[in-house]
């Protein structure tokens, strides 16, 4: 079902369970409001200490996390192609690259803890941080065992 669209979309992605709930919800809300999707997955060089990781010949972490935002997405869409969804690997804080997403968005959608943290927490540091400083309403999925 083809709908004008009607404001954007923008979706937490980083492979976690949570994560990927979040995805599939905002499909759904994009397949009743007619708004754009867009998959953002921040990614960072990890760090030791203050000092970057000693990195393997070849190793590019760009390419890595585009790789890795485009297996979540097409596992989520799961070969359909009526949903477009845009796709953003970006360097940066994970919090900080949502938020600049978030500004003219009409949602944010975010996993309630991602890949980092501690079990048992209600919300991660990412989510926490989206749902007091975003630009636009925030939706929170907590992954359900």
């Amino acid at each position: 079902m083809a709908h004008e669209e009607r404001g954007r979309i923008v979706v937490g992605v980083d492979g976690s369970p949570s994560s990927t709930q979040a995805l599939t919800w905002a499909l759904r809300q994009a397949e009743i409001t007619g708004a754009s999707i867009e998959a953002v997955h921040a990614w960072q060089i990890p760090m030791t200490y203050g000092a970057p990781v000693a990195v393997l010949p070849g190793e590019d972490f760009a390419e890595s996390a585009e790789r890795a935002l485009a297996e979540s997405v097409d596992e989520v869409l799961g070969g359909r192609e009526d949903l477009p969804v845009r796709r953003i690997a970006e360097h940066g804080l994970p919090a900080k690259v949502l938020l600049e997403h978030s500004q003219d968005a009409e949602l944010l959608v975010v996993g309630s803890r991602g890949r980092g943290g501690f079990k048992g927490l209600l919300l991660g540091s990412v989510s926490l941080h989206c749902v007091t400083h975003a630009h636009c309403p925030v939706v929170v999925l907590r992954h359900e065992d």
